[in-house]
């Protein structure tokens, strides 16, 4: 068991990335988005034509592709090929597309590979759809975070909302709900919630409340008070 490694997982709009990163700013780990790794590769996807119906375009730039983090002073920036996409990935286009790329197998194993050789080092703290059952199966840590669909659709309408992007409130939970049937009814690497991994529903939870009840779980099962 990995003692200083915390994974969240949880459905789209979960509040996931927010979460993860206050955790992880608040006992001193490394946070790893692993959501904006498949979203990075959706980004060059899309940038190249490459056409979502075609796996073995997707599965080539998969093998080929550089995603990785900076952590400066403008905060965490993603990288594709040495080309700043933190921005470009939460496009409402990205966001369409990534569901058909990140099933293709090709995608999943070369970002799993990444994803476990970042963890390696420990006091990391992870977050996606299959990191308790797949990425770090041994993390001392784990919770599953979820919420209704009608909150998980508010909150990622707020979130579009403050960058700029109009959308449809109802047309939001609709794609949100199929989002969650693709999820987890893919083969590979479904969305599931690991044995024993510990369930939060923050449904009209303040995130100061979740993000202090994921501490506590940490320290309770990892030997950390």
């Amino acid at each position: 068991m990995k003692q200083n490694v915390i994974a969240i997982d949880g459905p789209a709009g979960a509040g996931k990335s927010t979460v993860a990163k206050m955790v992880a700013e608040k006992i001193g780990f490394v946070y790893i988005d692993t959501g904006a790794m498949y979203r990075a590769v959706t980004c060059r996807v899309l940038a190249e034509g490459i056409e979502l119906t075609n796996h073995a375009a997707i599965s080539a730039l998969a093998g080929r592709i550089s995603v990785r983090f900076n952590r400066g002073v403008a905060g965490l920036r993603v990288l594709a090929d040495g080309v700043d996409v933190t921005e470009a990935i939460r496009t409402p286009e990205v966001t369409a597309a990534v569901p058909h790329v990140s099933q293709v197998a090709a995608v999943r194993q070369a970002m799993v590979r990444l994803q476990q050789e970042m963890a390696a080092t420990g006091a990391v703290v992870l977050d996606g759809r299959d990191i308790g059952s797949v990425v770090a199966p041994d993390a001392c840590a784990k919770i599953f975070l979820t919420a209704s669909v009608a909150e998980r659709a508010r909150r990622r309408w707020q979130e579009m909302k403050q960058k700029g992007y109009e959308q449809d409130l109802a047309a939001l939970q609709q794609e949100i709900e199929q989002r969650d049937r693709q999820d987890s009814e893919r083969e590979l690497a479904p969305l599931v919630q690991a044995a024993d991994a510990v369930l939060l529903d923050t449904t009209g939870m303040p995130i100061e409340a979740v993000v202090s009840g994921i501490v506590s779980i940490y320290q309770t099962r990892c030997g950390h008070v």
